[in-house]
Protein backbone atom coordinates (compact mmCIF):
# COMPACT_ATOMS: atom_id res chain seq x y z
CA UNK A 1 0.00 0.00 0.00
CA UNK A 2 2.86 2.40 0.73
CA UNK A 3 4.39 1.77 -2.71
CA UNK A 4 0.97 2.21 -4.35
CA UNK A 5 0.52 5.53 -2.55
CA UNK A 6 3.90 6.73 -3.82
CA UNK A 7 3.00 5.75 -7.39
CA UNK A 8 -0.39 7.47 -7.17
CA UNK A 9 1.27 10.68 -5.98
CA UNK A 10 3.61 10.61 -8.98
CA UNK A 11 0.71 10.02 -11.38
CA UNK A 12 -1.29 12.80 -9.70
CA UNK A 13 1.56 15.29 -10.09
CA UNK A 14 1.94 14.42 -13.79
CA UNK A 15 -1.80 14.75 -14.34
CA UNK A 16 -1.90 18.11 -12.57
CA UNK A 17 0.99 19.19 -14.78
CA UNK A 18 -0.86 18.21 -17.97
CA UNK A 19 -3.97 19.98 -16.64
CA UNK A 20 -1.87 23.08 -16.04
CA UNK A 21 -0.58 22.95 -19.63
CA UNK A 22 -4.15 22.62 -20.91
CA UNK A 23 -5.18 25.62 -18.82
CA UNK A 24 -2.20 27.52 -20.27
CA UNK A 25 -3.40 26.70 -23.79
CA UNK A 26 -6.87 28.02 -22.94
CA UNK A 27 -5.30 31.10 -21.39
CA UNK A 28 -3.11 31.78 -24.41
CA UNK A 29 -5.85 31.38 -26.99
CA UNK A 30 -7.87 34.16 -25.44
CA UNK A 31 -11.49 34.93 -24.75
CA UNK A 32 -14.24 33.36 -26.81
CA UNK A 33 -15.92 35.82 -29.10
CA UNK A 34 -19.58 35.68 -30.02
CA UNK A 35 -20.25 34.74 -33.64
CA UNK A 36 -22.33 37.31 -35.44
CA UNK A 37 -25.69 36.30 -36.91
CA UNK A 38 -25.27 35.43 -40.58
CA UNK A 39 -26.84 37.81 -43.06
CA UNK A 40 -29.47 36.46 -45.50
CA UNK A 41 -27.94 34.61 -48.40
CA UNK A 42 -29.70 36.83 -50.95
CA UNK A 43 -31.32 40.25 -50.67
CA UNK A 44 -32.94 42.69 -53.09
CA UNK A 45 -31.91 46.29 -53.50
CA UNK A 46 -33.43 49.09 -55.49
CA UNK A 47 -31.44 49.23 -58.73
CA UNK A 48 -33.27 52.02 -60.55
CA UNK A 49 -36.57 53.15 -62.06
CA UNK A 50 -38.44 50.81 -64.42
CA UNK A 51 -40.69 51.63 -67.42
CA UNK A 52 -43.76 51.77 -65.17
CA UNK A 53 -42.12 54.29 -62.91
CA UNK A 54 -41.43 51.88 -60.01
CA UNK A 55 -38.13 50.72 -58.72
CA UNK A 56 -36.52 47.63 -60.13
CA UNK A 57 -35.06 45.18 -57.60
CA UNK A 58 -31.81 43.61 -58.69
CA UNK A 59 -30.17 40.65 -56.97
CA UNK A 60 -26.82 41.04 -55.27
CA UNK A 61 -24.19 38.44 -54.56
CA UNK A 62 -24.89 36.18 -51.55
CA UNK A 63 -23.24 37.24 -48.31
CA UNK A 64 -21.05 34.47 -46.92
CA UNK A 65 -21.68 33.61 -43.28
CA UNK A 66 -18.82 34.56 -40.91
CA UNK A 67 -16.25 31.91 -40.18
CA UNK A 68 -16.52 30.28 -36.78
CA UNK A 69 -14.03 31.49 -34.19
CA UNK A 70 -11.72 28.48 -34.19
CA UNK A 71 -9.42 30.00 -31.59
CA UNK A 72 -12.29 30.41 -29.14
CA UNK A 73 -13.51 26.88 -29.77
CA UNK A 74 -10.03 25.48 -29.16
CA UNK A 75 -9.68 27.53 -25.99
CA UNK A 76 -12.99 26.21 -24.66
CA UNK A 77 -11.98 22.63 -25.50
CA UNK A 78 -8.62 23.05 -23.76
CA UNK A 79 -10.38 24.47 -20.71
CA UNK A 80 -12.80 21.55 -20.52
CA UNK A 81 -9.95 19.06 -20.89
CA UNK A 82 -8.05 20.86 -18.12
CA UNK A 83 -11.04 20.67 -15.79
CA UNK A 84 -11.50 16.94 -16.39
CA UNK A 85 -7.79 16.29 -15.96
CA UNK A 86 -7.85 18.19 -12.67
CA UNK A 87 -10.72 15.99 -11.50
CA UNK A 88 -8.79 12.87 -12.55
CA UNK A 89 -5.67 14.11 -10.76
CA UNK A 90 -7.75 14.78 -7.64
CA UNK A 91 -9.03 11.18 -7.74
CA UNK A 92 -5.47 9.86 -8.00
CA UNK A 93 -4.46 12.27 -5.24
CA UNK A 94 -7.24 10.99 -2.96
CA UNK A 95 -6.17 7.43 -3.68
CA UNK A 96 -2.64 8.31 -2.58
CA UNK A 97 -3.88 9.78 0.70
CA UNK A 98 -6.17 6.82 1.45
CA UNK A 99 -3.59 4.15 0.64
CA UNK A 100 -1.00 6.00 2.73
CA UNK A 101 -3.39 5.86 5.67
CA UNK A 102 -4.09 2.16 5.12
CA UNK A 103 -0.36 1.43 4.98
CA UNK A 104 0.24 3.37 8.20
CA UNK A 105 -2.91 1.98 9.90
CA UNK A 106 -3.73 5.48 11.11
CA UNK A 107 -4.86 8.85 9.80
CA UNK A 108 -2.25 9.97 7.23
CA UNK A 109 -1.30 13.19 9.00
CA UNK A 110 1.70 12.17 11.08
CA UNK A 111 4.43 14.22 9.37
CA UNK A 112 4.99 17.14 7.02
CA UNK A 113 4.81 15.00 3.89
CA UNK A 114 1.43 13.58 4.77
CA UNK A 115 0.20 16.97 5.94
CA UNK A 116 1.04 18.64 2.61
CA UNK A 117 -0.42 15.69 0.71
CA UNK A 118 -3.76 16.06 2.50
CA UNK A 119 -3.91 19.88 2.54
CA UNK A 120 -3.37 20.08 -1.21
CA UNK A 121 -6.13 17.53 -1.79
CA UNK A 122 -8.55 19.59 0.31
CA UNK A 123 -7.62 22.62 -1.77
CA UNK A 124 -8.25 20.94 -5.11
CA UNK A 125 -11.48 19.31 -3.91
CA UNK A 126 -12.77 22.72 -2.83
CA UNK A 127 -11.72 24.12 -6.22
CA UNK A 128 -13.74 21.46 -8.06
CA UNK A 129 -16.81 22.44 -6.02
CA UNK A 130 -16.25 26.11 -6.92
CA UNK A 131 -15.74 25.20 -10.58
CA UNK A 132 -18.96 23.18 -10.61
CA UNK A 133 -20.92 26.12 -9.21
CA UNK A 134 -19.12 28.89 -11.13
CA UNK A 135 -17.68 27.60 -14.43
CA UNK A 136 -16.83 31.17 -15.44
CA UNK A 137 -13.90 31.06 -12.98
CA UNK A 138 -12.26 28.15 -14.79
CA UNK A 139 -9.17 30.08 -15.86
CA UNK A 140 -8.10 30.33 -12.24
CA UNK A 141 -7.26 26.66 -12.64
CA UNK A 142 -3.99 27.62 -14.32
CA UNK A 143 -2.71 29.23 -11.13
CA UNK A 144 -4.17 26.63 -8.78
CA UNK A 145 -2.65 23.68 -10.65
CA UNK A 146 0.68 25.54 -10.70
CA UNK A 147 0.57 25.84 -6.90
CA UNK A 148 -0.42 22.18 -6.55
CA UNK A 149 2.42 20.96 -8.78
CA UNK A 150 4.99 23.04 -6.88
CA UNK A 151 3.81 21.96 -3.42
CA UNK A 152 3.47 18.28 -4.28
CA UNK A 153 6.80 18.19 -6.09
CA UNK A 154 8.48 19.83 -3.10
CA UNK A 155 6.81 17.32 -0.77
CA UNK A 156 8.04 14.43 -2.91
CA UNK A 157 11.58 15.74 -3.21
CA UNK A 158 12.21 17.24 0.24
CA UNK A 159 9.61 16.02 2.71
CA UNK A 160 9.07 12.37 1.83
CA UNK A 161 9.50 9.82 4.63
CA UNK A 162 8.69 6.14 4.84
CA UNK A 163 5.50 5.07 6.57
CA UNK A 164 6.08 4.78 10.31
CA UNK A 165 3.78 4.30 13.30
CA UNK A 166 2.35 7.36 15.00
CA UNK A 167 4.54 8.77 17.76
CA UNK A 168 3.21 8.23 21.31
CA UNK A 169 2.72 11.98 21.82
CA UNK A 170 0.24 12.01 18.92
CA UNK A 171 -1.74 8.94 19.94
CA UNK A 172 -4.85 10.72 21.13
CA UNK A 173 -8.34 11.35 19.82
CA UNK A 174 -7.37 15.04 19.86
CA UNK A 175 -4.96 14.19 17.05
CA UNK A 176 -7.93 13.56 14.76
CA UNK A 177 -9.89 16.58 15.99
CA UNK A 178 -7.09 19.14 15.99
CA UNK A 179 -5.10 18.08 12.94
CA UNK A 180 -8.11 17.35 10.73
CA UNK A 181 -9.54 20.83 11.29
CA UNK A 182 -6.16 22.48 10.76
CA UNK A 183 -5.78 20.55 7.50
CA UNK A 184 -9.27 21.44 6.31
CA UNK A 185 -8.87 25.15 7.08
CA UNK A 186 -5.39 25.21 5.52
CA UNK A 187 -6.72 23.62 2.33
CA UNK A 188 -9.44 26.28 2.02
CA UNK A 189 -6.90 29.02 2.71
CA UNK A 190 -4.74 27.49 -0.04
CA UNK A 191 -7.64 27.83 -2.45
CA UNK A 192 -8.43 31.34 -1.19
CA UNK A 193 -4.98 32.77 -1.86
CA UNK A 194 -5.27 31.97 -5.58
CA UNK A 195 -8.19 34.34 -6.34
CA UNK A 196 -6.64 36.84 -3.90
CA UNK A 197 -3.46 37.09 -5.96
CA UNK A 198 -5.48 36.99 -9.18
CA UNK A 199 -7.69 39.82 -7.93
CA UNK A 200 -4.71 42.05 -7.20
CA UNK A 201 -3.45 41.56 -10.76
CA UNK A 202 -6.86 41.89 -12.41
CA UNK A 203 -7.77 45.01 -10.42
CA UNK A 204 -4.52 46.60 -11.57
CA UNK A 205 -5.28 45.67 -15.17
CA UNK A 206 -8.77 47.16 -14.95
CA UNK A 207 -7.22 50.35 -13.57
CA UNK A 208 -5.06 50.66 -16.70
CA UNK A 209 -1.78 49.13 -15.55
CA UNK A 210 -0.10 47.32 -18.43
CA UNK A 211 3.18 46.19 -16.89
CA UNK A 212 4.08 42.77 -15.52
CA UNK A 213 2.43 41.03 -13.62
CA UNK A 214 -0.82 42.87 -14.44
CA UNK A 215 -0.62 41.70 -18.06
CA UNK A 216 -1.18 38.14 -16.81
CA UNK A 217 -4.66 39.18 -15.69
CA UNK A 218 -5.87 40.30 -19.13
CA UNK A 219 -7.86 37.10 -19.62
CA UNK A 220 -8.84 36.45 -16.01
CA UNK A 221 -12.44 36.82 -14.77
CA UNK A 222 -13.59 40.24 -13.59
CA UNK A 223 -11.96 41.58 -10.43
CA UNK A 224 -15.26 41.80 -8.53
CA UNK A 225 -15.91 38.07 -8.89
CA UNK A 226 -12.38 37.18 -7.82
CA UNK A 227 -12.67 39.38 -4.75
CA UNK A 228 -15.98 37.78 -3.77
CA UNK A 229 -14.46 34.30 -4.02
CA UNK A 230 -11.51 35.44 -1.91
CA UNK A 231 -13.82 36.67 0.82
CA UNK A 232 -16.12 33.63 0.69
CA UNK A 233 -13.29 31.12 1.09
CA UNK A 234 -11.67 33.01 3.95
CA UNK A 235 -14.95 33.64 5.76
CA UNK A 236 -15.67 29.90 5.53
CA UNK A 237 -12.22 28.73 6.65
CA UNK A 238 -11.58 31.18 9.49
CA UNK A 239 -14.08 29.75 12.04
CA UNK A 240 -12.73 26.25 11.35
CA UNK A 241 -9.19 27.48 11.85
CA UNK A 242 -10.26 29.18 15.10
CA UNK A 243 -11.74 25.92 16.38
CA UNK A 244 -8.55 24.08 15.40
CA UNK A 245 -6.40 26.49 17.43
CA UNK A 246 -8.71 26.11 20.45
CA UNK A 247 -8.66 22.32 20.10
CA UNK A 248 -4.87 22.41 19.98
CA UNK A 249 -4.79 24.40 23.23
CA UNK A 250 -7.09 21.86 24.91
CA UNK A 251 -4.89 19.01 23.68
CA UNK A 252 -1.78 20.82 24.93
CA UNK A 253 -3.38 21.16 28.37
CA UNK A 254 -4.09 17.43 28.45
CA UNK A 255 -0.67 16.39 27.07
CA UNK A 256 1.75 18.94 28.55
CA UNK A 257 -0.13 20.44 31.47
CA UNK A 258 -0.50 23.91 29.92
CA UNK A 259 -2.82 25.22 27.23
CA UNK A 260 -0.38 27.72 25.75
CA UNK A 261 3.39 27.99 26.02
CA UNK A 262 4.48 30.14 23.08
CA UNK A 263 6.04 27.19 21.33
CA UNK A 264 7.19 28.34 17.83
CA UNK A 265 4.34 26.56 16.06
CA UNK A 266 1.80 27.86 18.57
CA UNK A 267 3.17 31.37 18.14
CA UNK A 268 2.92 31.29 14.36
CA UNK A 269 -0.56 29.78 14.51
CA UNK A 270 -1.55 32.76 16.65
CA UNK A 271 0.09 35.15 14.18
CA UNK A 272 -1.84 33.54 11.32
CA UNK A 273 -5.08 33.81 13.28
CA UNK A 274 -4.49 37.50 13.97
CA UNK A 275 -3.68 38.25 10.32
CA UNK A 276 -6.73 36.43 9.00
CA UNK A 277 -8.92 38.12 11.59
CA UNK A 278 -7.43 41.41 10.43
CA UNK A 279 -8.34 40.56 6.84
CA UNK A 280 -11.97 39.84 7.70
CA UNK A 281 -12.17 43.01 9.78
CA UNK A 282 -10.63 45.08 6.98
CA UNK A 283 -12.97 43.48 4.42
CA UNK A 284 -15.98 44.46 6.57
CA UNK A 285 -14.76 48.05 7.02
CA UNK A 286 -16.07 50.33 4.24
CA UNK A 287 -13.18 52.78 4.56
CA UNK A 288 -10.56 50.08 3.81
CA UNK A 289 -9.92 49.55 0.11
CA UNK A 290 -10.50 46.03 -1.20
CA UNK A 291 -6.96 45.68 -2.53
CA UNK A 292 -5.54 46.58 0.91
CA UNK A 293 -7.73 43.96 2.58
CA UNK A 294 -6.74 41.38 -0.04
CA UNK A 295 -3.05 42.02 0.58
CA UNK A 296 -3.69 41.13 4.23
CA UNK A 297 -5.17 37.80 3.10
CA UNK A 298 -2.05 37.10 1.03
CA UNK A 299 0.16 37.89 4.03
CA UNK A 300 -1.99 35.50 6.08
CA UNK A 301 -1.17 32.64 3.73
CA UNK A 302 2.53 33.51 3.89
CA UNK A 303 2.36 33.14 7.68
CA UNK A 304 0.75 29.73 7.17
CA UNK A 305 3.65 28.69 4.94
CA UNK A 306 6.07 29.96 7.56
CA UNK A 307 4.30 27.87 10.19
CA UNK A 308 4.40 24.77 7.98
CA UNK A 309 7.90 24.98 6.53
CA UNK A 310 9.90 27.66 8.35
CA UNK A 311 9.07 26.56 11.88
CA UNK A 312 9.70 22.87 11.18
CA UNK A 313 12.99 23.49 9.39
CA UNK A 314 14.52 26.30 11.46
CA UNK A 315 13.05 26.08 14.98
CA UNK A 316 12.94 23.45 17.68
CA UNK A 317 9.96 23.01 19.95
CA UNK A 318 7.39 20.62 21.30
CA UNK A 319 5.98 20.19 17.78
CA UNK A 320 9.33 19.11 16.29
CA UNK A 321 8.05 15.56 15.83
CA UNK A 322 5.94 16.90 12.94
CA UNK A 323 9.09 17.45 10.90
CA UNK A 324 10.53 15.40 8.08
CA UNK A 325 12.07 12.69 10.20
Amino acid sequence: MSALSDQLVTFAILTYLIAMISHAVEFALGNARKVAVAAPARELVGAGVGSTGGTVDAPVAPVAPPRPDRSAARAALAGRIAAWLTALAAALHLGAVVTRGIAAERMPWGNMYEFVLTVTWIGVAAWLVVLWKQPSLRRLGLFLTLVLVLLLAFAELKLYVQVVPLMPALQSYWFIIHVSTIIFASGIFLLGVVPAAAYLMRAGWEQGRRSFPYTLARRLPAAAGLERLTFTTHAFAFPIFTFAVIAGAIWAEAAWGRAWGWDPKETWAFISWVVYAGYLHARATPSVKRNVATWIAVVGFLTMLMNLFGVNFFFTGLHSYAGVN
